[in-house]
């Protein structure tokens, strides 16, 4: 999408949109459908505060079935949606293809605006492209980092991952962690490979990356334990979703072993884990503030001409750590459902 190029139709509530841009600046911080027959869903918010005139915005992700991470991406952006007078359609895939099939039903649609994930950008080429040519602005969130301006969307908002695999690593070494195996759950998954070789380059023991189907969690659970049995002197597993960690935590009580646990992304249950020591420390990438950002960016664009990060620069959401030092106050929030 050509960054110096206007709205589709620039509607005049220029009092609206700038209240809205304060709005996102002090905006709050911090998974389920899948397979071929992935949910789209229309969320029917009423009316929010804003006066504009409604606006259609598909928000499409890489979400698997049963991963609650999603939930909260999907809040953020209803609660935008809620906000801006926006209608919202989510829908989501792991599948790639799947994932651009969506995308061209919002083309089809004649959709205002597309919020999309690029964990396997190169399915998804293609079809932003064609957004591009209806005059469908499209932003990224969460996943596709290294690839958003290459495929021209507007705007990005998320987490470096490979900035945040090296901070995980650093963080490893403060804990005395020997030898970890990061957990992948999704071959493929640009985001996911760049974490664990985050996590490698820093990371002063030895790293073995350990492959699971993230979509089958008794295999996730029996592959890992199997892992944690076969070498003993594995000492920490890291992994790259709160679904996957939880699980891994009963992979080490079925292996017997001490090995520790410690992982990327937040949901309810795994605050709770931090809490209690299960977890040791936990990467936050603010999920809901990715959804909310991703969604309202849409809005300030068609109605005020704004660009988020001033469309050349990504919108960072993380990393952030969340260990005992300061589970209690991610707790509070994680009890609403927004981190």
């Amino acid at each position: 999408m050509d960054r110096l190029s206007r709205p589709r139709s620039r509607r005049p509530a220029p009092l609206v949109a700038l209240a809205a841009a304060a709005a996102l600046t002090l905006a709050g911080c911090s998974s389920s459908s899948g397979g071929k027959k992935a949910e789209e869903e229309t969320a029917s918010a009423s009316a929010g505060k804003a006066d504009t005139p409604r606006m259609t915005v598909a928000l499409i992700t890489h979400q698997a079935p049963g991963d609650t991470f999603w939930d909260t991406v999907r809040k953020g952006a209803q609660a935008a949606a809620a906000k801006d007078n926006i209608e919202l359609i989510y829908s989501a895939d792991p599948n790639a293809g799947n994932q651009a099939t969506y995308v061209q039903n919002a083309i089809d649609r004649k959709v205002d605006g597309i919020a999309v994930t690029l964990a396997k950008p190169g399915a998804l080429r293609s079809v932003i492209g064609k957004a591009k040519q209806a005059g469908i602005p499209v932003v990224g969130l969460n996943s596709g980092l290294s690839d958003w301006k290459k495929l021209g969307l507007l705007e990005f908002f998320g987490q470096d991952e490979s900035v945040a695999g090296e901070a995980f690593g650093r963080k490893l070494n403060t804990t005395g962690a020997k030898k970890i195996v990061c957990v992948i759950q999704e071959q493929g998954n640009v985001g996911l490979t760049q974490r664990c070789d985050g996590v490698r380059k820093t990371f002063e023991g030895t790293t073995d990356t350990l492959y699971v189907n993230g979509t089958d969690m008794p295999s996730v659970k029996s592959t890992i334990t199997a892992k944690l049995k076969q070498d003993e002197d594995v000492d920490t597993v890291v992994t790259l979703g709160a679904p996957i960690a939880l699980t891994a935590v009963q992979s080490v009580g079925e292996a017997g072993g001490k090995a520790k646990v410690a992982t990327f992304d937040l949901n309810k249950e795994l605050v709770k884990a931090v809490r209690n020591g299960t977890i040791q420390f936990a990467v936050d990438q603010q999920p809901y503030l990715q959804g909310y950002l991703a969604v309202d960016s849409l809005w300030l664009y068609e109605n005020n001409g704004n660009y988020s990060g001033g469309g050349e620069q990504p919108v960072l959401t993380g990393p952030a750590f969340v260990d005992k030092s300061n589970v209690d106050k991610v707790a509070e929030f994680a009890a609403k459902g927004t981190r």
